[in-house]
């Protein structure tokens, strides 16, 4: 008799058929304080990270546009105005109300036409192979249950030659911040989850789950392996976020 495979889900070791369902509970319960949360907890550097991110992109008029993990519609919302009206940017995520947030906001911004909004799984992405130019996800892909499908999945509908952009909270390279790094993430930001957002669970989760993150070279060597060439990191602000950009072989 086999025990069935594990997963982590922060610090504690979980079911993998399990994961999915309790990420997607998270950004149930923190869906209306989302965009608040994110500048309180980065002192509104993300902003910065995610144009910094977006400026590592070759986007053209007519490209078509995978934006996974994307329901909030920040990194569309960048990407947009340079397909000058030609193009299309389909957003997936797996949560309908990050979709529903992203659209209203994308929406109101007067970003209507040229962007899709499909509730999907970035694990079993459901379009058809060498679809797109660009594969990019912010912020999402160590919420998934299996990084490495994830990879393969951006990496298989991607046309050949096409661009796999990922942002993500990363590895810190300045030692000597690191103890100052963990009061704040561990003491903190857990504490303004509580008081903000009214879910301390959550964002403990979200703290613990970018530790168990691979650190730059080791993710850039994952990338590799899964059929991106070229594949360059940058750290942002001392290793506490990191762009990859990478090419599909």
């Amino acid at each position: 008799m086999t025990s069935d495979p594990t997963t982590h889900f922060g610090f504690s070791e979980i079911p993998l058929s399990e994961k999915m369902g309790r990420v997607r509970g998270i950004f149930d319960s923190v869906v209306d304080q989302y965009d608040l949360m994110n500048d309180l907890m980065s002192l509104g550097i993300h902003r910065l990270w995610k144009r910094y991110a977006m400026r590592r992109l070759r986007i053209r008029p007519g490209y078509q546009i995978l934006d996974v993990a994307g329901g909030t519609g920040d990194l569309t919302r960048l990407m947009h105005p340079r397909l000058q009206g030609q193009g299309r940017i389909i957003v997936c995520d797996l949560n309908d109300n990050m979709l529903k947030l992203g659209r209203s906001r994308l929406t109101d911004g007067g970003i209507v036409s040229g962007v899709e909004w499909i509730q999907g799984n970035a694990e079993e992405l459901p379009f058809p192979t060498n679809t797109f130019h660009i594969a990019s996800i912010g912020f999402g892909i160590r919420n998934v249950t299996q990084i490495e499908v994830a990879i393969q999945e951006m990496v298989r509908v991607l046309k050949p030659g096409g661009q796999f952009l990922c942002l993500e909270f990363s590895k810190l390279s300045i030692s000597l911040l690191q103890p100052l790094y963990d009061a704040y993430s561990f003491n903190v930001l857990p504490e303004l989850g509580h008081w903000v957002a009214k879910d301390r669970d959550s964002y403990q989760y979200l703290v613990e789950s970018i530790r168990r993150f691979p650190d730059q070279q080791t993710f850039a060597t994952l990338l590799q392996n899964n059929g991106l060439s070229g594949v360059r990191y940058h750290n942002l602000s001392g290793g506490i976020a990191a762009v990859h950009h990478g090419w599909k072989v």
